[in-house]
């Protein structure tokens, strides 16, 4: 009597294995690819700072009655200096010229003396190029090349400037608001502003939230792993390896010897610094600069090239090996 089942039977009586669901497959690798990209607890709170801070300025402005009932100029974006509610509501404060304004050199120095000084990114007693040295010169690279795409350079004007024209932004002279004449084409908010224009019309993405959320978020995540080995935490990353499962990032583990510690105390404490200033700055930025939407699309803005430098590389190997990341 024939057999009722519909598999077939090899002449020794057993059955084939059954191939595996392509599908089944597909479906485990969109998984363990969106699971690398999650952050961890500790990343989780560092990234929530921001929106938090932006939050509580904003807030702020609405609730304290001195900032709630300043003169404000949309255009400008700024408050007239004799009626700013705060000394940090003037554009001329000495931290907004001698820190905001030059923020990526500052960034950039913190972030070059970690790398130097710190034992975990090689020996601190000599300008010695080490793999990880290297790695985080790159990712560096990265971060200041989405800076000046966004604030400086697009083949052409910046994504900022490129931004408020598309949304209908153009430069207004003063002798077209005199009525002596009209518009005339500028394709950068600097250059409107240098002949006496105003920038008007379009949307204008907050250049002090972005630079100030993107360097500050770039040395944290950058030193973050340095603090949670210092502390012997464990705050594993996971990421996804060449099999397509994932598995968690070997971070090395750096001694604790006297010399190492003062080494540390050196590597991080400018970089310490600059996050904190930056994050001071970004508060008062939120409580007297900008609208919600403008200081929503900087935030935005920073988080998309933190994203692709930080997280993406975790679930790209190839990526990976170029770049690394910090702590590994």
């Amino acid at each position: 009597m024939a057999s009722s089942s519909s598999t077939p039977i090899r002449r020794n009586g057993s059955k084939p294995k059954q191939p595996t669901s392509a599908s089944s497959t597909t479906q485990q690798q969109d998984s363990s690819f969106l699971k690398s990209l999650l952050p961890t607890p500790l990343e989780t709170l560092l990234l929530a700072t921001y929106p938090s801070t932006l939050l509580l300025g904003s807030l702020f402005s609405i609730l304290d009655p001195s900032a709630r009932h300043a003169p404000y100029n949309p255009v400008t974006q700024s408050h007239p200096p004799s009626e700013a509610p705060s000394y940090f509501a003037r554009k001329g404060n000495i931290f907004n010229v001698l820190f905001v304004k030059i923020a990526w050199f500052w960034i950039t120095l913190a972030f070059f003396l970690f790398l130097i000084l710190h034992p975990s990114t090689g020996p601190s007693r000599g300008l010695v190029l080490t793999p990880k040295r290297l790695r985080g010169t790159l990712r560096w690279g990265l971060v200041t090349l989405w800076w000046g795409a966004v604030t400086q350079w697009f083949f052409g004007p910046g994504l900022v400037d490129r931004g408020f024209k598309i949304t209908g932004g153009a430069c207004q002279l003063a002798s077209a608001m005199e009525g002596t004449g009209g518009t005339k084409e500028f394709v950068t908010g600097q250059a409107c502003k240098a002949v006496g224009g105003q920038w008007r019309g379009g949307h204008d993405i907050s250049g002090h939230v972005f630079i100030l959320v993107l360097g500050s978020l770039f040395l944290g995540l950058e030193v973050l792993p340095a603090l949670v080995g210092a502390k012997g935490l464990r705050e594993e990353r996971i990421v996804t390896g060449r099999n397509g499962n994932v598995r968690r990032a070997e971070r090395e583990v750096v001694g604790g010897g006297e010399g190492e510690e003062a080494e540390w105390k050196t590597g991080v404490g400018a970089l310490l610094v600059v996050g904190g200033l930056s994050w001071w700055m970004l508060l008062m930025t939120a409580a007297y600069f900008h609208t919600w939407f403008e200081k929503f699309t900087g935030l935005l803005t920073a988080f998309i090239g933190v994203f692709v430098v930080y997280f993406l590389p975790r679930a790209l190997p190839a990526m990976r090996d170029i770049i690394g990341m910090p702590g590994v």
